[in-house]
């Protein structure tokens, strides 16, 4: 009788456990937006849980037949499992992937609609017979994303020196923070910031030379000492004066050669480059740009009038950059004379006054840009107008924009003055 007890208790325990989980089945009629029913497969897949019964489901996939619209599947209830998940279903007709929905299965001892276990959103077309427009959403557990915990960990997150706007670092801790700086400043490797290219040069425009003007004096000197050497420039009333041909440099003495000797009344401007606190390192140079250039029109106006203009953008204007202005101007007429005039903004850079044996004027200025304004030079000269140099100081603001004027007028009605060629250029 034990024997016979033991056997059958066995017998019972092998039938639960091949008896396996309980099912859930999923039967209905599936059509098309034509009318016409659905022939084809549709491929079910599924990562692994634990069934209501305990029972191991692992990862694995099956394909269930569509014949004339018919689709039977049983299913182990996901609604109930551990954890929770849900099915990603595909349809496949016609030799390729029609859709694909989600599915999450109830326990049912009846069978369920598709429209019963879809999850999917609104824009998955329905298929169900009689579901058309079901929706539903579902939201899926970080710990069921295999790995995502782990990759989330890897990451690093936001410290408290962490600010929008400006480049990231990670920080000794692993955590993410922010650069500090100027907005011109350059990052290094290990996260600090500091002026780009280390020091920077300084630039000297439109010096005056020291030094007695007498005609006999050669010697004259400049504040600092260029470097590079060759970045010195030396302006004999406003014609640049060529190193060995007509001065030497030492240090910061400018030695004119014999026979360039300044007479009484020259103007002696130079313009150089000076080294930064790290004179090792190598600074670019930019290269020189031009800024406007064309020829003008002519007036016959008894007042100054317009006749040439150079839009100078906002932003492009930098403190240590150097506009170089050149323009011609052509006289017709022989019986009154007339005048032109150039303007830096609103500050006069060069007016002169020509007679009417003047068939020609031309100019050339200088603006040095300073930290506000700038500092400005000229020189210009006629078919008889006697050369002539002027220095000065303008406080027009360049930072938007600013505006290089060319005026004309003749002194009688007959006469006229036209703006013949003119170039801005833009030294860095």
């Amino acid at each position: 009788m034990i024997s016979r007890s033991c056997f059958a208790a066995l017998v019972l325990a092998s039938s639960a456990l091949a008896a396996g989980p309980a099912l859930t089945t999923i039967q209905d009629v599936l059509y098309k937006a034509d009318g016409t029913r659905f022939n084809g497969s549709v491929a079910i897949s599924w990562n692994s849980f634990q069934a209501a019964d305990n029972s191991t489901i692992v990862t694995q996939s099956t394909t269930a037949k569509v014949m004339d619209g018919v689709l039977r599947v049983q299913l182990a209830p996901t609604t109930t499992a551990s954890p929770a998940v849900n099915y990603s279903v595909t349809y496949t007709s016609d030799g390729r992937i029609q859709f694909q929905e989600t599915w999450s299965v109830p326990p049912s001892q009846q069978p369920l609609r598709v429209r019963d276990v879809r999850v999917t959103s609104a824009s998955t077309p329905a298929t169900s017979g009689g579901s058309a427009g079901d929706t539903g959403t579902t939201s899926i557990p970080e710990s069921s994303v295999v790995g995502l915990i782990a990759d989330l960990g890897a990451r690093p997150l936001k410290g408290v020196g962490f600010a929008a706007g400006s480049v990231a670092l990670v920080d000794p801790t692993g955590m993410l923070a922010s650069v500090s700086g100027s907005p011109s400043d350059c990052v290094h490797v290990d996260g600090s910031s500091g002026p780009c290219g280390g020091a920077q040069p300084s630039f000297v425009d439109s010096e005056a030379l020291s030094g007695i003007v007498d005609g006999a004096n050669s010697l004259f000197g400049i504040s600092a000492v260029p470097d590079p050497v060759g970045s010195l420039a030396v302006y004999r009333n406003g014609i640049l004066q060529k190193v060995g041909s007509d001065f030497s440099i030492t240090g910061s003495s400018v030695q004119f050669l014999t026979g360039t000797t300044p007479q009484p009344g020259d103007t002696l401007l130079a313009s150089y480059r000076t080294s930064g606190s790290d004179s090792d390192t190598e600074t670019p140079m930019s290269a020189t740009q031009v800024i406007c250039s064309g020829t003008g029109t002519a007036t016959s106006s008894l007042t100054l009038a317009n006749i040439g203009t150079c839009a100078i953008p906002a932003g492009l204007l930098q403190p240590g950059d150097r506009v170089e202005i050149r323009f011609d101007a052509a006289h017709s007429g022989n019986t009154a004379g007339f005048s032109v005039e150039a303007d830096w903004g609103g500050t006069v850079l060069i007016h002169r006054d020509g007679s009417a044996q003047d068939a020609m004027v031309t100019g050339r200025a200088d603006a040095s840009i300073l930290a506000a304004g700038a500092q400005l030079s000229g020189q210009s000269w006629g078919t008889v107008l006697p050369l002539s140099a002027v220095v000065g100081a303008a406080s027009d603001s360049y930072a938007n924009g600013l505006t290089i004027s060319f005026q004309g007028m003749v002194a009688q009605a007959g006469d006229s003055v036209a703006l013949s060629n003119f170039t801005v250029v833009r030294i860095p």
